[in-house]
């Protein structure tokens, strides 16, 4: 070609014709390669062409294109490569290289190749620009090692990192944003002893779990051994305006800490506070007292340093006092409850057991015009008499209903009544109670045992809503006193009954009370004359509850009744056996019923020592519902005793359980013939030896 010069003698000019236009797909594909060889693409982040991978020689890594006047001319038509279609798919950072305003270039221009092979003279490749070079981790250019040196010449052959960094959520204190108010709510579920632990963990939650909002109500029976004396006064003082319950009952430790001003003054609002067992002076109680006018309940039980003049101020500065438990106090006699009666007309609680004085007749007068009694206890109170009793239900010189021979007086509002122990009545005391307390629910006697048959005989008559009676140590009772509450309106309410001791009692009077009370939960029949007979009956009661509330579903039965029967001669092991196959037995409430019947209530036996093993783990298994295992039990328990029966009738102690059965049947004799006991004469009793009963 004319005018054609040769660029270096390491390489030859080499004509390539200019390709022809293309069109539709491969027109696009070549602007995507024009595209993808820019060097800004690196700086953006996108990688390089699928076309460009280095494989370790040398390739057209920069296109020479000199602006100059002599290059112009030098190059000839050696611009394009057929396998580039006429444009130079190279990259390159020269300043000088053409625009792409046209897709061809000047035809005349020549191109050079660097380094196609190792033994040719010049470069293998061009470095890689300064910005584009990667850079050590203390900001400076990497060494240039051979090791590197094809990575960092063929920079654009690596594909660049795409890892995307992961965007965790930020860690939120959540609970230093929640609100004030939810913050309380939540510390309002631990229970005290552990409200002070959490005290400890930084000073916002200290402030928080002293806070009084926390402490409306502060019961330390169940930790006070565990809490120091310090962190409870805290509590109270901090508790102060907010607390309206508090019980510190035994807290020995607060000797020299309540009386302290600050306490004093931050409890103004309490209503009920009980201090028994509490080692205070007189001067802190009655700082409490004065303080809080609100105060309704009050148990100082047991404390020497109450006193009479300790009634006086809290006569003066609680007037809304309704309950008040005194008991045990030497110190207070009915001189001081006097004041209380008289000031506190909403008195309705007023417990004052071994307390002197109730012989006081101007008191008890006191009581009957105030009529606002509900629960009257007076156990061990030796002071009072027939008299006082009879001033207290009628007062004096009442009108007498010719017809009752009654006193004509308004019904007193008593619901419970504890007279035990009370060794100054009589039979003429107890008597008044009949007709003048109605209402009465609860009705102690336990321990006087000068009280008889007659006693009670009109009393029962009249108790339509008696659920408690305690008539222990009673040895004056007969089977007719039960007779007769077998009769009685209290029947259908009648839940708790004591006969403990009574060993006159037997199933004479016990047979018709299970028959007929049939809501009985709890009866203590210790040291008696009843038999297994009795057991059965109240077995048969229990099946018949169990039908009453029949469920197809099996679910763990409750103990709907207990029974004390220890230390009763006329027990056995047979009656034992009867409630425990009772309790385990799966009945079918109908004949053409088809769906099981599971024991829903059983009955609970505290007896024989001996015996008391297998019947606490019978217990157990038929109270989580294993009844088959509870069945097995009761058949290994019953063969075991036949076996040791059977064993001993001819050896060592035969004679004693003879003479055991003897005395059984005789005293079973003994009742059908009167109900007599002991005393009861007949053709059968004549013709005894008489002997000496051991008990």
């Amino acid at each position: 070609m004319a005018g054609a010069t040769t660029i270096s003698p390491a390489s030859d000019p080499v004509q390539i014709q200019a390709p022809a236009k293309l069109k539709g797909r491969k027109r696009i594909l070549q602007s995507l390669h024009r595209i993808s060889s820019s060097p800004s693409l690196a700086k953006m982040g996108r990688t390089p062409s699928s076309g460009y991978r280095g494989g370790g020689r040398g390739s057209i890594s920069c296109v020479s294109l000199s602006s100059s006047v002599s290059y112009c001319h030098s190059y000839g038509n050696s611009y394009s490569s057929q396998s580039s279609g006429g444009f130079s798919t190279a990259p390159t950072s020269v300043v000088s290289t053409p625009g792409q305003d046209s897709p061809f270039l000047d035809p005349k221009a020549r191109i050079r190749f660097i380094g196609l092979d190792a033994g040719q003279n010049g470069p293998a490749s061009v470095p890689v620009p300064a910005e584009l070079r990667p850079t050590s981790s203390r900001g400076g250019p990497l060494p240039a090692t051979p090791e590197l040196s094809e990575v960092v010449d063929d920079y654009f052959s690596r594909p660049l990192s795409q890892t995307a960094k992961s965007h965790r959520r930020p860690r939120r204190a959540f609970w230093a944003d929640l609100p004030d108010e939810i913050k309380m709510h939540v510390l309002g579920y631990l229970k005290p002893k552990e409200l002070v632990g959490c005290s400890s963990v930084s000073k916002a939650w200290h402030k928080m779990c002293f806070d009084g909002q926390l402490w409306p109500s502060l019961d330390t029976t169940e930790f006070y051994r565990d809490i120091p004396g310090e962190s409870l006064a805290k509590i109270i003082t901090a508790a102060g305006p907010f607390v309206r319950d508090l019980n510190l009952r035994g807290c020995v430790q607060l000797r020299e800490r309540i009386g302290t001003e600050a306490m004093s003054e931050a409890c103004q609002n309490i209503i009920n506070l009980s201090i028994e067992g509490c080692r205070l002076d007189r001067s802190e109680i009655h700082s409490f007292l004065v303080r809080n006018s609100k105060l309704a309940y009050l148990n100082v039980s047991g404390l020497a340093v109450v006193t009479n003049s300790t009634m006086k101020v809290l006569a003066q500065s609680c007037p809304r006092l309704e309950h008040l438990n005194v008991s045990w106090c030497n110190n207070v006699d009915t001189r001081g409850l006097r004041r209380i009666v008289e000031s506190c007309s909403q008195l309705k609680d007023l417990r004052a057991g071994e307390v002197r004085g109730f012989g006081d007749h101007e008191f008890m007068l006191e009581l009957f015009q105030k009529n606002n009694l509900e629960r009257l206890v007076l156990n061990h109170c030796d002071s009072i008499t027939d008299e006082s009793l009879q001033i207290l239900l009628e007062g004096v010189d009442a009108e007498i209903d010719p017809l009752t021979s009654r006193a004509i007086v308004p019904p007193r509002k008593l619901k419970h009544l504890d007279l035990t122990r009370c060794r100054g009545l009589t039979d003429d005391g107890i008597k008044a109670l009949a007709g003048n307390v109605p209402h009465l629910e609860g009705l102690q006697l336990s321990k006087c045992s000068v009280l008889t048959d007659a006693a009670l005989s009109e009393l029962l008559a009249s108790l339509p809503r008696l659920t408690h009676l305690d008539l222990e140590e009673l040895e004056e009772l007969t089977n007719s006193t039960l007779q007769i509450l077998a009769r009685s309106p209290c029947t259908s309410t009648l839940e708790h009954l004591c006969i403990s001791y009574c060993e006159n009692l037997g199933d004479v009077g016990m047979l018709p009370v299970m028959k007929n009370c049939t809501r009985l939960r709890n009866v203590e029949m210790d040291n008696t004359r009843v038999s297994d007979l009795v057991l059965a009956e109240a077995a048969g009661i229990i099946r018949q509850r169990n039908k009453a509330l029949h469920t197809a579903t099996q679910r763990r039965p409750v103990v709907g009744l207990r029974m004390v029967v220890y230390d009763c001669q006329n027990v056995t092991w047979t009656g034992i056996r009867e409630v425990l196959s009772r309790n385990a037995e799966i009945t079918r409430p109908g004949a053409n019923s088809k769906s099981p019947c599971y024991p829903t209530e059983v009955i609970q036996l505290k007896c024989f020592y001996g015996w008391q093993m297998t019947v606490d783990e019978h217990m157990k298994r038929v109270l989580r519902g294993d009844l088959a295992s509870a069945s097995r039990l009761e058949r290994k328990w019953a063969e075991y005793m036949i076996a040791n029966e059977e064993a001993g009738v001819g050896g060592a102690g035969s004679r004693r359980r003879r003479r055991r059965a003897r005395e059984a049947a005789l005293l079973h004799a003994d009742e059908e013939e009167g109900g007599m006991g002991l005393a009861g004469i007949g053709r059968r009793r004549r013709a005894r030896s008489g002997g000496c009963t051991i008990m």
